[in-house]
């Protein structure tokens, strides 16, 4: 068990015995549908994976199970990678339409740099560099 200063790892690369790297799970702590389905989704668009899924091991766990297998000799965590940095450009991209399309003028200097659009990408990033951190 963790001790209370200790942070778990937010992000665990799981690999069966005897296999190559194209075949991973991932272990995406503290995530729910709302990251698995998208990012399955982002992963899924890439031709050179052959599988992509993901389950929640339990209702009452917030983590997912994160498995995809690619064809050939591709690593699974290049995909993984490319889907999470396509899903954060799809997020800047909601962003700054709505922002330029729905918020009123006098909201939009409001925001300024604590603003929604900071939080939403300080998250995004902060997962990011673990992601980078992690299997880098």
């Amino acid at each position: 068990m963790a001790e209370s200063g200790e942070r778990k790892a937010a992000l665990e690369m799981v690999q069966a015995d005897g296999t190559d790297g194209n075949c991973v799970t991932f272990v995406l702590h503290d995530e729910d549908h709302t990251l698995g389905n998208s990012l399955r989704y982002m992963v899924m668009k890439n031709p050179d994976v052959e599988f992509c899924g993901y389950c929640i091991t339990h209702p009452s766990e917030s983590k997912i199970n994160f498995r995809i297998q690619t064809r050939g000799s591709l690593p699974a965590v290049e995909p993984f990678r490319k889907g999470l940095n396509d899903l954060m450009g799809v997020c800047q991209h909601v962003l700054d339409t709505f922002e330029v399309r729905l918020l009123p003028e006098e909201l939009r200097g409001l925001l300024g740099q604590e603003g929604l659009r900071t939080s939403v990408t300080k998250s995004l990033m902060g997962f990011s560099g673990i992601l980078s951190l992690t299997l880098v």
